[in-house]
């Protein structure tokens, strides 16, 4: 009873993922995202999309990644990935948060859940690379849906757009020749300005 207590307190402790609102907004919508619905698309498009990796990969390893990857957000928060006034190096603060959340959980289901959300954050295996381009790409659908989306709102430059993005192809060329098919065709088609 003690390990199925711990279980479901962690259970309800990430029920507070989705209050996380993030700056991108729904397919073709006004509506922000939250991180639970950010976890949720990015593990569909895993299953859908996994034919595309540019290496074998263990899809249950990637399903664990996306779906836990932003888990410590409940503590540490979502930084926008173009944000100019905020550090993007939050190591330390977002590796107290797993401990915190993910310690929850009884020591064994703690440890592999750390263990994959390092090897995430660290981007080094093919699991790794493949999660973080679809990571990438699931914003890019959704600015380009919405007419630049959050890149035309907040002024972000194109260059800074790829830069960004460009980490796709290290999961994927086939979705990476996608993503600069589509914003090419998007910039010259007069859909958004960057």
């Amino acid at each position: 009873m003690e390990r199925l207590r711990k279980q479901l307190e962690f259970i309800h402790e990430i029920d507070k993922l989705k209050y996380i609102q993030r700056k991108t907004k729904l397919f073709k919508s006004n509506r922000h995202e939250n991180d639970a619905e950010h976890s949720w698309h990015l593990a569909m498009m895993v299953m859908v999309l996994v034919e595309h990796s540019n290496e074998p990969i263990d899809i249950l390893k990637v399903l664990k990644m996306v779906l836990i990857h932003d888990i410590v957000e409940i503590d540490a928060g979502d930084t926008f990935l173009y944000d100019t006034s905020k550090s993007h190096d939050n190591w330390n603060e977002e590796l107290a948060a797993a401990e915190r959340i993910f310690g929850l959980l009884p020591i064994d289901q703690k440890e592999e859940l750390i263990a994959v959300w390092k090897e995430f954050e660290t981007g080094e295996t093919n699991e790794a690379k493949f999660a973080k381009a679809i990571d990438r790409l699931e914003p890019v659908l959704q600015n380009l849906s919405n007419g630049g989306g959050t890149w035309t709102e907040f002024s972000v430059e194109l260059a800074t757009v790829i830069k960004k993005i460009n980490g796709i192809q290290k999961g994927s060329n086939t979705l990476w020749d996608y993503t600069e098919e589509m914003i090419d065709k998007g910039l010259r088609n007069g859909d958004f300005k960057l």
